[in-house]
């Protein structure tokens, strides 16, 4: 079985260098890593995690903590966080929070308990407890998708990666009512997440910037589920004077939304123009094809891996919370005609 100074010796370096290429402890020029990276090849070398954690008190793992890892939106950036990790030679441990404050708990003490070197966290709409555990023991944490304020008195500080949800939002309201809506629905997602917050917010600036009013009645919570949400479109087409269009604030509401119109014998965009946050795979299959706001979520997950990789190597550096930009997809299931431009970008936020 081949030794790291089988390797050094074929790649003609010291075994420190060796070591370093592996650890990623210390820069090494590009030739003489590709040197050491083409020997471990040719000998077929595996090194020994076990005892290189010993040594570097590294596991050269990361704790994922994802709910709903079947939502395509999660999934994908499940996708983008592994492809970070593996391309730094970094496994990964995957758990499923459930969206449940005590379960989170206790998945990512899980996680903490198998040594990660640090985690990449989509908290639960409660995540004080979540926030505590990681804080006593200053974890190196990300959290992606929904931001988090830090607890009160704490020096600890979090990294975060999100997308922009305020403007985005906004955007298919205004949309929605120049194609002549007065009554513009929101099954909004779960109370207390961050982006449910914000997409709400985005829906109150689009119509106000449509010169619309808020009527409350129009907002239901569709508890970013498809079975609530299902049911929230429901109440909302049983109004006295129900809307003619409809915005769901992701994935899983949009199939929910779509179920009760079908319950109901109601077409889109004949009898209710509908537009969804969050783009999927099959969204272009339907008919109509979903307008929709698409999220750059493998992006995220490989932002996420850079942003817990720079935390390990500056423990000390100032938190960052970075924000992607997302794109406008234009299809007709808003009424338009099967003509769509080419999808619109919206700006990248600040990173602070």
């Amino acid at each position: 079985m081949a030794t790291m100074v089988d390797v050094a010796r074929r790649a003609g370096v010291s075994i420190a260098t060796v070591s370093h290429v592996l650890n990623a402890t210390r820069p090494v020029l590009p030739a003489t890593r590709q040197a050491v990276l083409d020997a471990i090849d040719e000998l077929g070398y595996t090194p020994n995690t076990l005892a290189r954690s010993l040594v570097t008190s590294r596991t050269r793992s990361i704790g994922l903590a994802v709910s709903a890892i079947s939502n395509p939106y999660f999934t994908e950036i499940l996708q983008g966080v592994e492809a970070g990790a593996l391309q730094h030679g970094y496994s990964l441990l995957i758990a499923d929070p459930h969206d449940d404050p005590e379960h989170e708990r206790k998945v990512v003490q899980l996680l903490h308990e198998r040594r990660v070197d640090g985690m990449i966290i989509a908290p639960s709409a409660e995540p004080q407890g979540l926030l505590r555990h990681l804080a006593q023991h200053e974890v190196p944490t990300v959290f992606l998708d929904r931001l988090v304020d830090s607890p009160a008195g704490s020096p600890f500080r979090f990294d975060q990666v999100c997308t922009e949800n305020t403007e985005p939002m906004a955007h298919l309201v205004t949309h929605l009512a120049e194609r002549g809506h007065r009554r513009i629905a929101l099954v909004a997602g779960l109370p207390g997440l961050s982006t449910t917050t914000e997409r709400i917010t985005g829906y109150r600036h689009g119509l106000a910037q449509a010169g619309l009013p808020h009527d409350e009645r129009l907002v239901a919570h569709g508890n970013s589920q498809a079975d609530a949400a299902e049911e929230a479109t429901r109440g909302l087409l049983s109004l006295p004077a129900p809307p003619t269009a409809l915005v769901t604030a992701n994935n899983a509401m949009t199939i929910g939304a779509l179920r009760a119109l079908r319950g109901l014998h109601l077409s889109v965009p004949d009898d209710l123009a509908l537009c969804c946050f969050d783009d999927f795979a099959w969204a272009d299959l339907f008919t109509p094809r979903l307008t929709a706001i698409s999220q750059p979520s493998k992006e995220i997950g490989a932002q996420a891996v850079r942003l817990l990789l720079d935390r390990l190597a500056s423990p000390e550096r100032a938190a960052r919370t970075l924000r992607l930009p997302s794109s406008f997809v234009h299809r007709t299931s808003c009424g338009c005609p099967d003509n769509s431009p080419e999808p619109e970008h919206h700006r990248k936020g600040p990173e602070s």
